[in-house]
Order: structure tokens, then sequence, then C-alpha cells
């Protein structure tokens, strides 16, 4: 496969916004790829900040943008790229689904007949065709959320920025959604947005971006970005015949801080400052003991416990 081209990567070259003494984001450069790109971070972390300066809502106060080579400030060549669905919503009265959807595609510029084809598309990929020809006013919280995504896709954007899609969503529209999104970005386009709920996160997201006070503090695949997190012990779930055994010879080792036997007895949760050593000691002590090792696996290295490494005490889930 080939490499992204600047003309389907979104940049941020030492991007900064202030809202007048009071820091938005700092000094954020990244170049993120099309798929799945998640944000992650406590309220007031910047998340919100970056999803507006990449739709153009809000002008850096320094720093270059470049979403998929189209400037934010240049609003015509953008909106034809990007899709947004916002966390909040502000419907005109009195539509319709359908009419919600339509309007909009008016605006960018299709005929009559191409707007009603491409809002009747997108409404039903949603999962919205029964309810299009009612007045949006009266759908639940999920069914709003739906029609909002809806609007965001229907003229085919290469590039969807999501603010809490999920919120609202019933277990099934949930999963329709997600499969809807993985679907966007296996298409090489870009999906960007942000979660409170991790493990939607987790099974979601090619790649996190994890912020903190207005800076971006790791960015990557998950797998890549716990192993940023250096100052905090990993967890290893080590599934054995005799974690007794295996527990007391790990302990004569200086990076190991804990170890617990878990579940059926057979489950040792290790903790430790080195994962590379523990690995290779394993590996020693079944040769030396003829100790049957089942599984080991990292026990922490999703994007809820990189996540709570993150934030610490500081609280905040969205």
């Amino acid at each position: 496969m080939s490499a992204p081209s600047p003309s389907n990567l979104i940049t941020f070259a030492d991007v900064s916004r202030f809202y007048g003494e009071v820091l938005g984001v700092n000094r954020v450069s990244l170049v993120v790829p099309p798929g799945v790109t998640s944000l992650v971070g406590p309220n007031g972390s910047g998340k919100s900040t970056l999803m507006n300066l990449m739709t153009g809502l809000i002008r850096p106060t320094q720093g270059e943008i470049r979403v998929c080579g189209a400037r934010p400030d240049h609003p015509e060549e953008l909106c034809r790229l990007v899709g947004y669905c916002a966390q909040f919503e502000a419907v005109p009265k009195g539509l319709t689904g359908f009419q919600f959807i339509y309007s909009y595609l008016l605006l960018h510029g299709f005929g009559a007949d191409e707007c009603a084809r491409r809002a009747r598309e997108a409404i039903e990929r949603a999962g919205m065709g029964a309810a299009a020809g009612r007045p949006v006013a009266a759908y639940s919280k999920g069914m709003r959320q739906r029609i909002k995504l809806a609007q965001a896709m229907a003229h085919s954007p290469s590039v969807l920025v999501l603010d809490e899609p999920l919120n609202g969503l019933d277990p099934m529209a949930r999963a329709e959604s997600i499969a809807l999104f993985r679907e966007w970005g296996d298409q090489g386009r870009h999906v960007i947005l942000s979660s409170h709920v991790l493990h939607d996160v987790d099974r979601i997201s090619d790649r996190v971006i994890l912020l903190s006070h207005g800076y971006v503090v790791a960015e990557g695949e998950i797998q890549g970005v716990r192993s940023e997190v250096k100052e905090q012990p990993m967890q290893i779930l080590v599934r054995c015949d005799r974690p007794r055994e295996l527990a007391a010879r790990l302990f004569s080792h200086d990076h190991l801080m804990e170890a617990k036997i878990q579940g059926d007895g057979r489950n040792l949760l290790v903790r430790t400052t080195d994962a590379d050593r523990l690995y290779l000691l394993l590996n020693q002590v079944v040769l030396e003991t003829g100790l049957e090792i089942e599984t080991v696996a990292p026990a922490d290295d999703d994007v809820n416990s990189v996540y709570q490494y993150l934030i610490g005490a500081e609280g905040g889930t969205t």
C-alpha cells in the first residue's frame, strides 16, 4: 500500500488556540492518516477545540491546519470535504427528518432530485427510514443522534467529525453506528470522533489521540500509545498450572511490583515496570521448572487503562 499523500491527511503544524488568556490547545503537531481516529481526554482537555479547528468553526491563534489539502479558513472548499455531527443540536422547528437532510443538501448546491436521492440514502444508512417523515422535534435523543449523523454524511464527505456520536443510542443503534464508522474508515476516509464510552473506542479506533490540559500527550495505535506511558507499571495476566510457584520466582526481581492470584486460582496478575524483562524471565522459569503456561497477555493494553493513567486523580469522563 502506498503512503498517504498530503491530499488525504489531516495535519496540524504547531497549532495553538487561546480564548483570551484561557488555553484551548497548545503547540499541537499531528499528522492523521485515513481511518478511524478517537480523541480521548477529560473535560477541558482540548477535544472540542481540535474538532472546531479542523471544521473551521474557530481559527488557530497560531500555526497551520490542512484537512485533506484544504485550509479551514476556506469554508467553501472545506465544507465539501467535511461532515460534522455536533454533540448538541439546534434543528429548525417543524422540519421532518427528510426535510432536515434535504435542506442542507440544497445548501451544498445539489439539484432537487439529487438532494432527494442523497437524503433518502443517508437516512436509510443511519437506520432512520421509518421516521423520515416525522418532525425531528418529536425524536428521542438517540433518533436525533442518528439523524444528525445522516446529515453529516449525506454529501459523501472525505472527513466525518463526530462529537460524542454514540450518546443516547440503544445497543442495536450503537452497534450499527460503530459498523458504519468502521465501514467509512475502511473506505479510506477519515472518521474523527470523541467518545467517553472507552470500550467502544477500543472497538472502533485505528488510532487514538490522548489530550490533557490542551496538550497532546500521546497519539498513535493503542499499543504504541500504551508503550509511551512509561512511568506507569504494566499489568500482565499469566495463566499457568502453578501460579504460586511462579509468583515466588518472580518476586526475586526488582522490576516486579505486585503479583495476585485471581479467578479460578490459575491466573496470576503481575504488575511490572519492565514488561520485556518479565517476558524473558517467564521463558527462563518455564525452562528451569517445567511450569506450564497457557497464556500471557497484557491486562491493560486498552484505551480505558491509558485514559486512567492520563487523567490520574483529575476525574471526568467526557
